[in-house]
């Protein structure tokens, strides 16, 4: 139906009246999902409900809603279909019964699995890989970071490209198919390769460009906050130079590096809020993600976030110190900052339980502190949210940015007293 507006005013007011309407009308509708995961000998059950919860959290954050779960002992992946075939046909009945729209499974499946599940489930078929990467896709902001994610996803849909489309079955060949030129396969093949190399120079362009804006940033001692994931790194980021970074209980929430200039006392440093690791980061994603980690390796000082709330801090410290030990970052003196202190809750054993065996679960924070944290020099316990303890963490800061500063140009010290003067 046309409208038509007698004046300005009068299409404004319309305009505004579609606009309430279409955000009124708003509902996020979330895709019914179930999640799929195996016990191995090198991953117990304990283990594999860890990485399904983890998995369920990446389903809600990229807009799944999981329906159910499905795990099954076995030595090793089924090179056919991942999971057995008496499991397989459980879940297919399940996925019909219930109108699932995706399957997620928690491993990288090949592009073999893949296609072979897809003809079985009939559904979306989606591995932990994929599922990361969409995420990543949701979260880019930036050109840089768009082109990372988009690099990443053409190198992972490379392999996968012949069970992609049904109007490559015909790559079989046969009567009529023989002839000259490309099959349909080898031309899609030849566009994502050529696609892969335009993006790679582009990001090798934008590579020297922030090469370029890191060597301008003078003579300022660099600090990087690095973590797992979801641990809190954007709102401590938020917390100490008094910005505005994106933060959300969500996985991901920040892709794009972010640079800001602090002042602790009268001493300024860059601090610098990078990606979250993950277990089982895509490689394609390591890859793609250079020039934010380069960030990390000029870095002269490392903040390493850890959300000590998380039943499994442990398991992502090390983690994270895999990926700083790939990206040869490993040896920077790093400041470990026990977060989220204000949810901690240890489990509870009654005085009058004598069968329960006592476990790390069980830990107080005083009781952590006694442990191999107590052999951490530099380590301090707070609330990025609620600027629990917050004082002694900016000292401590303090201390080591001037350490570095002080050891770069020694003929400034006299500027920077040796310990940080508490601001009222």
């Amino acid at each position: 139906m046309r409208v038509n507006y007698k004046n300005l005013k009068q299409k404004l007011l319309y305009l505004c009246f579609r606009i309430k309407y279409m955000i009124e009308q708003t509902k996020i509708e979330y895709e019914k999902t179930i999640l799929i995961g195996l016990i191995t000998q090198y991953q117990d059950e304990e283990k594999s409900q860890e990485y399904l919860d983890e998995l369920e959290f990446l389903a809600y954050t990229a807009g799944g809603e999981v329906s159910k779960r499905f795990t099954q002992k076995m030595d090793s992946p089924n090179p056919k279909t991942f999971i057995g075939s008496g499991k397989m046909e459980q879940v297919r009945e399940f996925v019909e019964e219930n109108d699932i729209g995706t399957a997620i499974f928690d491993d990288e499946l090949s592009p073999a699995q893949q296609k072979n599940i897809e003809k079985i489930l009939r559904c979306k078929i989606i591995d932990r890989t994929n599922l990361i990467l969409d995420i990543f896709a949701q979260r880019a902001k930036t050109s840089y970071a768009r082109t990372q994610v988009e690099l990443a996803q053409y190198e992972y849909l490379l392999p996968r490209l012949a069970g992609m489309w049904t109007h490559l079955e015909r790559q079989r060949g046969g009567i009529g198919m023989r002839g000259p030129g490309e099959t349909e396969i080898e031309t899609d093949r030849r566009i994502v390769r050529d696609r892969i190399t335009l993006l790679k120079k582009k990001l090798e362009k934008i590579d020297k460009q922030m090469e370029v804006q890191r060597g301008n940033r003078g003579s300022l001692v660099r600090v990087a906050l690095v973590g797992y994931t979801n641990v809190g790194k954007s709102t401590l980021m938020n917390s100490i130079s008094k910005s505005e970074v994106f933060a959300e209980n969500k996985l991901f929430a920040t892709l794009d590096t972010t640079v800001r200039k602090v002042v602790i006392g009268n001493l300024p440093f860059l601090l610098t809020d990078t990606v979250g690791f993950i277990r089982k980061l895509p490689t394609q994603l390591v890859e793609s993600f250079k020039s934010t980690l380069d960030e990390v390796r000029e870095a002269d000082l490392l903040l390493h976030v850890v959300d000590i709330s998380h039943p499994s801090f442990e398991d992502h410290i090390a983690s994270v110190n895999k990926v700083l030990d790939e990206i040869e970052s490993a040896d920077k003196p790093v400041i470990m900052v026990f977060n989220k202190i204000d949810q901690y809750k240890p489990e509870v054993i009654e005085d009058d339980d004598l069968e329960t065996e006592r476990t790390t679960a069980h830990n107080t924070l005083k009781d952590w502190k006694q442990t191999w944290m107590n052999r951490e020099e530099n380590a301090i316990f707070i609330s990025a949210l609620n600027k629990d303890n917050f004082e002694e963490f900016r000292k401590l800061v303090y201390e080591k940015v001037r350490d570095i500063h002080v050891t770069r140009f020694p003929y400034n010290n006299f500027l920077y007293p040796e310990k940080y003067l508490y601001e009222e």
